[in-house]
């Protein structure tokens, strides 16, 4: 399996999920539901005028306004335009943009559609799965942990290829199944089983403090 295909996977998943729930299902997502969630993820990849807002707060009105304007479509409409993919002009279309910009957003988004409903369990995601998840969360952790006051080390526990653990002394070091530190590092850690690791004040300080994007 590639990135490009994990990509591809989640997002064939989700939207079957989407699409079994239907609009008014709870996510994650605090204040969205499956049709907020879903509207989203066609913002992002058809309104690049819009989905700046995403990451550009001072923009964040626009993207709300065309997020609300989108919502208002047949469901089906909006699965089936996240189904179908970025439209070919969007950034989303170019050669390895979806392995890169998706692989961690549509997992992430899978997740806070699966894990919101009642009786949800893990995933037994195969072993090129999580090693490609991990491969993406460490190119992406120095972004995903920015606000941490300290070294934040992760130990993925089923990643075979996962490497040496770095010693960093002083270090917070998250240790658990890549799909709960992928999900921790996106700010959802009411729903993660992890281990914190260290000197206990520097492990009560990172837990008091904001994690995430």
């Amino acid at each position: 399996m590639t990135s490009d295909s994990l990509a591809s996977s989640e997002r064939s998943e989700l939207c079957d999920l989407l699409q079994d729930l239907g609009p008014d299902a709870p996510t994650l997502c605090e204040g969205w539901d499956t049709r907020d969630l879903t509207a989203h993820l066609v913002v992002r990849e058809s309104r690049p005028d819009a989905s700046i807002g995403i990451v550009v707060k001072p923009l964040a009105g626009w993207t709300d306004k065309v997020q609300a304007a989108a919502a208002r479509k047949p469901f089906p409409e909006l699965v089936s335009q996240v189904r179908s993919g970025p439209p070919r002009l969007s950034v989303f279309s170019l050669p390895g943009a979806d392995a890169a910009a998706n692989t961690l957003e549509y997992f992430v988004h899978h997740e806070d559609v699966r894990r919101a409903q009642p009786g949800w369990s893990p995933r037994e995601l195969p072993s090129e799965s999580r090693s490609i998840l991990w491969k993406r969360l460490r190119a992406s952790s120095k972004m995903l942990f920015r606000n941490a006051t300290m070294d934040v080390v992760l130990d993925p526990t089923d990643v075979e290829d996962a490497g040496p653990i770095p010693d960093h002394p002083g270090a917070v070091v998250l240790k658990g199944p890549v799909a709960e530190l992928t999900m921790h590092a996106h700010g959802r850690s009411e729903v993660v089983d992890l281990e914190f690791l260290g000197d206990q004040s520097v492990v009560d300080l990172y837990l008091s403090s904001a994690r995430g994007v």
